[in-house]
């Protein structure tokens, strides 16, 4: 096994709550669904003896980082590379019916982010790439190539709820006309440097963080997978079974709260109608009324940590 000292450095976001809700013990089964570097996957497992965690990545070399990290777990833990929106086919051809929780930490992972070559972070000079699972066949660079002025603009605005959407979109055309294609994080942040009034520059952290969040977004389709992820890991949970997810904006937390809510939902027929039709009955108790942040020692230990909100919700005894 590598040694610790040798790994890129991970601290699991709001761990202590995450296990509360989770509530790991002998012999129970969990998928964490967002593997990353194992920090969350190691503290569920060392406190489920006799039990299993399979823990799924998209991206080959974290999941080999984390294989390595928790190989001392043996066959109690299982790794699989696939994306999240395939957990009913990994726990089919695993022949795993239902599971006594799932866990989501949504977002880009630690080693993503310190591994440079990789393309997420707009603090480093590389190419952007920003693919989680290096099979796709699209990177941040070719969306910057193909994709018209309005289209980009179209993308920050919806996947970045950036302001400067449609004014950053046209100075990306106009760089392509110039200079060629945007392929190096360098120029596109200072594209977007240049595109932002200097008075908004100076607000709300780094002017590039909203454009590379759409990006990334966009290239790993990452709001249309965790709505079907949700949903499958919401049908694999065994009664009593509990769900947590953390996710690290608002787009991402908006599905989350909806299929909550839609699964705590009851009868949604018209009001004043004289019998039920629609035949719903609510399959899910939401554990946290209002979305849970990390404390100020925690953000304080670990910036990653500063976006995070986690929201938990367990299946009905009656399903």
């Amino acid at each position: 096994m590598e040694s610790p000292e040798k790994m890129p450095r991970h601290i699991p976001v709001m761990l202590p709550e995450t296990l509360r809700f989770l509530r790991p013990g002998p012999g129970k089964i969990f998928v964490d669904a967002t593997l990353g570097m194992g920090g969350h996957a190691r503290a569920i497992l060392e406190q489920t003896p006799g039990g299993k965690l399979i823990g799924l990545d998209r991206d080959a070399g974290v999941l080999a980082e984390a294989t390595r990290a928790l190989g001392c777990f043996g066959k109690s833990f299982i790794p699989v590379k696939a994306n999240f929106v395939e957990i009913d086919q990994v726990l089919e051809r695993l022949q795993i019916g239902l599971v006594d929780g799932c866990l989501f930490d949504l977002g880009v992972s630690s080693y993503q982010l310190d591994t440079k070559e990789r393309g997420f972070s707009y603090r480093d000079d590389v190419l952007l790439d920003m693919r989680m699972d290096q099979d796709l066949p699209c990177t941040a660079a070719d969306l910057l190539q193909k994709l018209s002025t309005k289209e980009l603009a179209n993308l920050f605005r919806i996947y970045g709820e950036e302001r400067w959407a449609l004014r950053i979109a046209k100075f990306i055309a106009g760089f392509r006309l110039k200079h060629g294609p945007v392929e190096r994080s360098s120029q596109l942040v200072e594209i977007i440097r240049a595109a932002i009034p200097a008075a908004a520059r100076r607000r709300g952290g780094h002017p590039a963080k909203r454009v590379f969040q759409a990006l990334r977004i966009a290239v790993n389709k990452e709001l249309d997978n965790l709505s079907g992820g949700l949903a499958g890991a919401l049908r694999r949970l065994r009664p009593g079974g509990r769900i947590v997810v953390l996710s690290y904006h608002s787009l991402e937390d908006r599905i989350v709260k909806r299929a909550f809510r839609e699964g705590e939902r009851g009868c949604v027929c018209p009001p004043g109608a004289p019998i039920c039709t629609c035949g719903k009955t609510p399959f899910l108790k939401i554990l946290t009324r209002k979305v849970l942040f990390p404390g100020d020692e925690e953000r304080g230990r670990n910036p990653r940590a500063a976006s995070a909100r986690l929201r938990a919700a367990e299946k009905l005894l009656n399903q």
